[in-house]
């Protein structure tokens, strides 16, 4: 790391500490008790913070208001052991990394709905789409979790969890103008009454963006815009105080300028990729045998439709593509928990899980026409967990679960997790540790791809590939809670990883380990200062290759800082500084690994309520003006601000 960004963070600490210090010796007044948060990714059911022993951060509907940003992509940019980049301005194709983990090793969920694309490559998921509105909070679990989840969820998961309606009607509009011709507009309604509780959402973002291909390089200049129209909805209707029914319906409509690669002339100005998904999900729930047995039956639709067009233009008068991706997953759930005694509660369920996937691409070019064709193809598996979750006086909890699942093509996989953890309460002090497996399926296309002239692509033998995890940490309380310090040693080890050989096509071949430490230190004062500080060391490496996986930074530092002014007001400055990592450049044949830079970015945002209704803001992004590549050349955003109006009625 440079000194640029520990500087920064020791000066906002300095100024800080003095504020709590002050506090601590007003007498008078009574030290409010310890705050836990409430997380449900970590167990499948509702459980203090406290008592998880999973390395899980909670981004709550509050510091996501305090954010200002526009997509969840955005953020999840200052969480701790996770990492994201993306090809260009808004809209570009994005990945995210948990302890330097693949992108695909990360499962990604809508309120328990599963949102990988079964038609990608890999089965990952691009979070670029995903706006924030009608979001509640967000909750980033690190480590192997295919004991509760099942396939994907080889390093982490990450659980957008949605906005249900309480109290009154409520009206909220809001309106953000700024940077690259930038217009956010949304409104959304929520409410609930005695047996119903709703709230829908509507939000629409325009930009012209900038050249997804950065204009630091030759020949690209063309501004690639972005629009996105998504509409949220979640309705409840509770029929007694044992039965509830629950709906979730989430569409996104993308049309998206894209440039043909990064680096010098990879502008194109007619390249345009579209991008329909549709979200839903039901549930039902029962209470019985005295409130001592809950039952959940869920059902859950993802259907993704997305097209690529690149006709021939002037700067490529012999050269054109086009191609459509189709998918869907369907999923029944059915979730059973036992609360036992006040000691213990017992989780089992069952899960069917149905995929299926085509796509056709052709193009034509200097090399001739070109077409791959992947006919409709379809996969399911079956999945049984069950989880003990123990709980012995306030001091000593623990979770054991394991699973086995049925894929249709390769046959059974059983993991298992372990995680207790410590309370000692005189020293306000957590010890936890965990130790888990996971397991992620082929996917269609890594199965069934058809063969070229050059060689097999798809290969109906594939394994799945497995990782291993542990990790052990500590957590101190000091001031009855308002200063939290943590520190967590992580190791993950990755096997029968699948990869593409021109001769083989896919193959379980590829081993890789990830290791390191995560520290974060928390504190707020009664005043309303809030300070959050994290850092994440991580080695990622390819132990055939023997060399770093690519576009995982060993460093990552960021640290936010809330000050409140005024009665009405808050300024949030935040800081991020992403270290040194590898990357391929194409730019010559064959590509060779290059280093790309550090860099910080320093963030802004500055919010004031005029009435109790109304509330303006302006967010700052990139104050430093800071030139930086995520992906070697491919652009991203300069000094930039945006105007905004929030209305609550």
């Amino acid at each position: 790391m440079t000194r640029k960004a520990p500087c920064i963070a020791l000066a906002v600490a300095f100024l800080f500490s003095p504020l709590i210090a002050q506090e601590n010796n007003e007498k008078k007044k009574q030290i409010p008790p310890l705050q836990h948060k409430i997380v449900v990714t970590a167990t499948r059911i509702e459980t203090p913070a406290q008592e998880v022993a999973s390395s899980v951060t909670v981004i709550s509907k509050e510091e996501l208001e305090r954010m200002k940003k526009t997509t969840v992509l955005e953020a999840l940019e200052e969480i701790l052991g996770l990492t994201i980049i993306q090809n260009g301005p808004a809209g570009g194709a994005a990945s995210t990394f948990i302890r330097g983990a693949n992108s695909e090793h990360t499962l990604f969920l809508m309120d328990g709905v599963e949102l990988n694309d079964p038609i990608s490559p890999a089965r990952s998921f691009d979070l670029a789409h995903f706006m924030l509105d009608s979001i509640e909070r967000i909750e980033i679990l690190r480590g192997p979790q295919s004991t509760l989840y099942g396939s994907d969820a080889l390093s982490g998961v990450v659980n957008i969890i949605t906005k249900k309606g309480q109290g009154g009607p409520k009206l909220n509009l809001s309106s953000t103008g700024g940077s690259y011709g930038t217009f956010i507009n949304s409104a959304g309604l929520e409410g609930s009454t005695e047996k119903i509780h709703y709230s829908l959402g509507v939000n629409y973002l325009q930009s012209s963006g900038f050249s997804s291909a950065s204009s630091e390089y030759k020949g690209n200049e063309e501004k690639d815009g972005y629009r996105n129209l998504s509409l949220s909805g979640r309705f409840g209707y509770r029929f007694n105080n044992n039965l509830e029914l629950d709906f979730i319906l989430r569409t996104v409509k993308t049309r998206i300028d894209v440039d043909n690669f990064g680096g010098a002339y990879g502008d194109d100005p007619n390249n345009v990729q579209k991008n329909d998904a549709l979200f839903f999900k039901g549930e039902i729930r029962t209470l019985l045998m005295g409130n001592r047995w809950e039952q959940k039956l869920g059902l859950s639709l993802v259907d993704y439709d997305r097209t690529h067009e690149n006709p021939t233009d002037s700067a490529h008068p012999i050269d054109s593509e086009e191609g459509f991706f189709k998918s869907a997953l369907f999923k029944i759930d059915w979730q059973n928990n036992f609360f036992l005694h006040e000691t213990n509660t017992l989780t089992f369920g069952i899960d069917h899980q149905q995929e299926r996937g085509e796509s056709e691409y052709y193009s034509d070019g200097t090399w001739g026409p070109y077409s791959s064709i992947f006919p409709l193809q379809r996969a399911h598996i079956t999945g049984f967990y069950v989880q003990d979750q123990i709980r012995l006086g306030s001091s000593f909890f623990s979770t054991a679960g394991v699973r086995l699942d049925k894929h249709s093509q390769f046959g059974t996989s059983t993991t298992f997790r372990l995680a207790p953890a410590y309370l000692i309460k005189r020293f306000q002090t957590k010890l936890k540790a965990t130790l888990g497996t996971a397991f992620k399926s082929p996917s269609l296309y890594q199965l069934h791809a058809p063969a070229t002239f050059t060689g097999p692509i798809g290969n109906e033998s594939l394994n799945p590939e497995k990782s291993t995890g542990w990790d052990i940490g500590v957590e101190q309380y000091f001031l009855e809670g308002q200063i939290l310090l943590s520190a967590t040693y992580f190791k993950n080890d990755y096997t029968n990883l699948i990869q593409f050989d021109s001769l083989q096509g896919y193959t379980n071949v590829g081993n890789a380990e990830s290791k390191g430490i995560e520290l974060s230190l928390q504190a707020y004062s009664r005043s309303g200062l809030i300070l959050n500080v994290s850092y994440t060391r991580i080695e990622a490496r390819d132990l055939d290759a023997d060399n770093a996986l690519l576009r995982r930074p060993k460093d990552k530092f960021s640290a936010s800082f809330l000050y409140p002014f005024l009665r009405k007001g808050n300024i949030r400055l935040s800081l991020i500084h992403i270290g040194e990592r590898e990357d391929l450049d194409f730019s010559m044949w064959p590509a060779i690994r290059v280093t790309l830079p550090d860099y910080t970015l320093l963030n802004s945002v500055i919010s004031y309520d005029l009435t109790q209704e109304i509330q303006l803001f302006l967010r700052m992004d990139n104050l430093l003006n800071e030139k930086y590549e995520m992906i070697k050349g491919y652009g991203t955003p300069g000094r930039s601000a945006y105007l905004g109006l929030n209305i609550s009625l």
